[in-house]
């Protein structure tokens, strides 16, 4: 299984992202990543395997 969570907003997502991710880190996955709209248009993924505090680093 696992969970997803999506933000669509003209400001910052990461904050609401990382909000998402800890309330869905009790479920004990064991890896984690985001995918984000950078302005000039460029999808950057961070991913890694371990909690969302690894992402934070």
């Amino acid at each position: 299984m696992c969970g997803i969570i999506a933000c669509r907003t003209t400001r910052s997502a990461v904050d609401y992202l990382r909000v998402g991710l800890r309330r869905l880190e009790y479920r004990g996955y064991d890896s984690v990543g985001v995918a984000l709209q950078t302005a000039s248009g460029e999808i950057v993924r961070l991913r890694t395997t371990g909690r969302v505090g690894a992402l934070e680093g």
